[in-house]
């Protein structure tokens, strides 16, 4: 059954399961996306150009892995559309690191042509394995109706 647009309530709070980072999702990933930045890629410039104890995954890379932890409930919703997403990177994440991603209805804008859908913003916080939110922001979905 598919969640529509007047069944989300604002408030509501859903926790996805947790995921390890590893050195082969940093190294496929630098691969992948062509950012072969040290600060990913070369642990001894980091230990000798930071103060970071060893290479940190891409920031990208964690938004990426926090949006494929979502949650069974955001599943079953009618989403017609991932409209717009931010992130704040505000810790590094390494390998080792477990991740798990929260989300919270922040506001719902029903459509002017069609009220039984429209826009939902959620607020998303990614947090470690100690709790610390290592990037927050948003992601706005339209969300469709019962039609």
């Amino acid at each position: 059954m598919q969640t529509v647009f007047n069944d989300i309530e604002e408030g509501a709070v859903f926790v996805s399961a947790g995921r390890t980072v590893t050195e082969a999702d940093i190294v496929n990933f630098a691969g992948l996306s062509g950012d072969f930045n040290p600060l990913h890629t070369d642990e001894e410039w980091v230990r000798a150009n930071t103060r970071f104890p060893s290479r940190i995954a891409h920031g990208l890379l964690i938004h990426s892995i926090g949006e494929g932890l979502t949650c069974s409930e955001l599943l079953t919703w009618k989403i017609l559309a991932f409209l717009e997403t931010q992130r704040k990177m505000l810790l590094p994440v390494l390998p080792g690191d477990r991740i798990s991603q929260r989300y919270t209805v922040k506001s719902k804008r029903p459509s002017s042509k069609d009220p039984s859908r429209g826009v939902v913003e959620v607020e998303v916080t990614i947090t470690n394995q100690r709790g610390e939110v290592v990037q927050d922001g948003y992601n706005k979905y339209l969300i469709g109706g019962d039609n």
